[in-house]
């Protein structure tokens, strides 16, 4: 089985915020960011998000650009009591592109109608353990993987090790501490305990800045 690579996308203000503090994010970076995003998309075998994420952007996560040829990545919502809505741009769509549920309990028939495929990952009503996550989406021949939010989603992935590549857009904004941070609570209360990455790759999309780091 190939092993996982897994990317962890962050799009931030320079503070490192990912919406306001009621929850406004549309849009932080900007137009050549996005496009850059989709590319970083069409590399992907899956597109990962939380349900928060996918609750309140209702998201199509889907590779938008100019003559691609596809395949399209599947989606992938952690989603431990499958709180997807069956009228979610995801869930109308699960026939036409891969889309996956990962949740902790029976399947939903509601969502398993619509073409949902609903993968269970452990004891009912348990988030979902990432390094599990990563394990049943590599059975599903999906081993390219793309986080793209949210922050608790970035804080598990982190915390479990999981994290392989950061591509980080930051735009020249501040949001302040009300702001919504873009990684949660993580576990390490030394500097020693904290994952370090090395600086890949530093460029330009319109006013925003994007670093590539790489697990060391």
């Amino acid at each position: 089985m190939t092993a996982s690579r897994i990317t962890l996308k962050l799009a931030t203000s320079l503070d490192g915020r990912i919406a306001t503090a009621t929850g406004e994010s549309r849009w932080i970076t900007g137009e050549e960011s996005r496009l850059e995003v989709h590319q970083l998309r069409a590399e992907a075998q899956a597109v990962i998000v939380g349900i928060e994420t996918a609750l309140a952007d209702d998201p199509e996560l889907t590779v938008r650009l100019d003559g691609f040829p596809g395949p399209q990545p599947a989606r992938v919502v952690l989603d431990t009591h499958q709180r997807l809505p069956p009228r979610s741009r995801l869930a109308v769509t699960a026939r036409e592109i891969p889309t996956y549920v990962i949740a902790s309990g029976p399947a939903d028939p509601a969502l398993q109608a619509l073409g949902v495929r609903i993968l269970s990952t452990g004891t009912p009503g348990v988030r979902p353990d990432p390094a599990r996550v990563v394990e049943v989406l590599a059975a599903e021949g999906l081993s390219r993987l793309f986080l793209e939010g949210g922050g608790q989603v970035a804080a598990a992935f982190m915390a479990a090790g999981l994290v392989d590549r950061l591509v980080w857009f930051r735009a020249p904004l501040i949001l302040g501490a009300r702001g919504r941070p873009a990684v949660g609570d993580l576990p390490w209360d030394r500097l020693a305990d904290a994952p370090r990455f090395r600086r890949a790759a530093l460029a330009e999309f319109g006013p925003d800045l994007c670093e590539t780091y790489e697990r060391t």
